[in-house]
């Protein structure tokens, strides 16, 4: 089969497919994420920026490229959450700036596009991090430029793109030590990868419904049934081969094909020691012993997915409702003077919303670790803040490309956003600003002074894996700090506190303790006295911040 030019109609299939097929991977890509945190979301954020897309793709009546491309932009732009989200809305941007100019795809226009959206998606990120969704997407514009000189057949061409996307993609944990000692590939990248295999799919037919419709917590209910009817492989199998000896090519080769016989989400990083195996199927036991061939196993894992599914849909239907809720709330008359400064902030919990308003936040956004807001999102938030300059605290590291993202769409209003990546962080932003300095001089000055909090937020872990060398069980309970895992264990009052002692130092003076909406107020308060028994120079403040997931947040200054 030879294919030598896209029109516009075929590539509304492909961009649908692809979008699909990342639908229905959605939760095997979260399970991707290095921190085994119970709101891993990389799959759901970038599901929902490129379905954001989709719906618009979909609702095009006679589609034509122009009408594609800014499709796809606008869509993805505007719903991006999320580091990956906001990038793949970015590789779209610059893929759509190419095809959009265009009546027919053939295999140069292809190259230029993929080219220009690794050159937007680079742009976008301040400091690019290799072994991300990034550099897959790199291996896929190198080798489609060299393809670009080789030849005119689309399917080829594509076929070979991915190939190699798929094998940049096995190299990332080669390129990010994390991701080697968490045992999986980039997230982001599988992300990618998925999508251009559901696209390549469509151009050779394969496909079955393009029709993208809007979920509603109603209708998730409604298909439980069916839906876990369709699981076609129940056992979510995980294991650790030590090897007796390296796999040679042809060995993995010979591994991975038969994995593919038995199941499917087949994921496997090997190295010359072990091999992280993947796997969904119905016949665990065909899966081990094939890898008992090949060495010893450990940490086995076997779920049973059919048992989880009705779990999974009651938390996304929890999300959907929380955002239609947001999307369908009242919009806020901007009454009163307009004023030269306001401020909008991130965050989930009645009690930390509190705080924020305490301190001059204007809006509040509910989001944060469990649901990352939109470019959308944001912006509609900014349009509510009746203001000539609205500072922005995203208070996540994860929502602070959207928040950047929203401030470049923005015309009427200057933005100033505050990479605040935590909640202590964004409360500290809003301590220091002061009403008789300029946008400019306080954005400076928070900036500085964020640098000096210390955040540690205590949650509990969804599945085994080892990060930082330490080891850590499903159920347990961890410490994250700034930049690693602080502390784990089974009890969470000693975790929280060995989290909390590792942030304090010599030049530590205060240590503010947010508890959950699942923590009393009297066991803060036993912490928080134990904290001061061993440093009596230190401030200790307790507030309820009411926060889902994660028990404890402790800054430290």
């Amino acid at each position: 089969m030879e294919i030598n030019s896209i029109n516009a109609v075929v590539l509304a299939k492909m961009f649908l497919n692809g979008a699909k097929n990342l639908e229905s991977k959605k939760e095997w890509i979260n399970e991707l994420n290095v921190f085994p945190v119970p709101d891993g979301d990389t799959g759901t954020n970038m599901t929902m920026t490129i379905m954001a897309a989709a719906k618009e793709v979909s609702a095009l009546e006679n589609p034509d490229m122009p009408s594609i491309a800014k499709a796809i932009s606008s869509g993805s732009l505007r719903g991006a959450r999320g580091n990956s989200g906001v990038i793949l809305s970015q590789l779209f941007r610059g893929f759509t700036k190419v095809i959009g100019k265009e009546s027919q795809v053939t295999v140069p226009i292809l190259s230029a596009a993929i080219q220009k959206a690794v050159e937007t998606a680079y742009k976008a990120v301040m400091k690019p991090k290799e072994g991300t969704i990034l550099t897959v997407a790199r291996g896929a514009a190198d080798k489609a430029a060299e393809l670009a000189e080789e030849t005119d057949d689309l399917v080829y061409f594509l076929d070979e793109v991915i190939k190699e996307a798929e094998l940049v993609l096995k190299k990332t944990p080669d390129m990010l030590p994390v991701l080697k000692q968490a045992g999986v590939v980039d997230s982001g990248g599988q992300g990618l990868v998925v999508v251009l295999q559901g696209a390549y799919d469509a151009l050779l037919g394969r496909e079955i419904d393009y029709k993208i419709e809007a979920s509603t917590g109603s209708e998730v209910r409604k298909i439980s049934k069916e839906t876990e009817a369709e699981i076609k492989f129940g056992y979510c199998t995980e294991f650790i081969i030590v090897l007796n000896q390296a796999l040679t090519d042809k060995e993995e080769r010979k591994y991975k094909s038969f994995l593919e016989s038995i199941g499917d989400s087949i994921v496997v990083v090997a190295d010359d020691e072990i091999v992280k195996t993947h796997v969904h199927t119905n016949d665990p036991g065909l899966a081990i012993q094939e890898a008992l061939t090949h060495g010893s196993l450990s940490r086995i894992k076997i779920d049973n997915m059919r048992e989880e599914h009705q779990e999974r849909l009651i938390k996304d239907a929890q999300k959907i409702a929380a955002q239609q809720a947001r999307d369908e709330a009242p919009q806020p008359e901007t009454d009163g003077p307009r004023k030269e400064i306001g401020f909008i902030a991130v965050s989930a919990g009645s009690g930390l919303g509190e705080v924020f308003k305490g301190l001059g936040a204007d809006y509040m956004i509910e989001g944060g670790q469990t649901m990352n807001p939109s470019t959308e999102d944001i912006l509609n938030a900014v349009g509510r803040v009746n203001a000539d300059h609205v500072f922005v605290l995203p208070n996540n590291k994860n929502i602070i490309l959207a928040a950047n993202q929203a401030a470049a769409l923005c015309e009427d209003k200057e933005i100033h956003v505050i990479p605040t990546k935590t909640i202590p962080q964004g409360i500290t932003a809003l301590i220091n600003f002061i009403p008789e300095q300029t946008a400019e001089e306080n954005a400076s000055r928070m900036m500085e002074e964020i640098k000096n909090v210390k955040t540690g937020q205590v949650t509990y872990a969804v599945r085994d894996t080892v990060i930082d060398d330490k080891e850590i069980k499903q159920d347990d309970y961890m410490g994250i700090g700034d930049k690693t895992i602080l502390s784990v264990g089974r009890e969470l009052d000693q975790v929280t506190l060995e989290m909390a002692e590792s942030m304090i130092d010599g030049e530590s003076a205060i240590v503010s303790i947010y508890y959950g909406e699942e923590v009393s107020e009297e066991a803060a308060e036993a912490i928080a006295q134990q904290i001061l028994e061993k440093h009596e120079d230190l401030e200790v403040e307790v507030q309820y911040g009411g926060q889902p997931i994660y028990y404890y947040l402790v800054s430290v200054e």
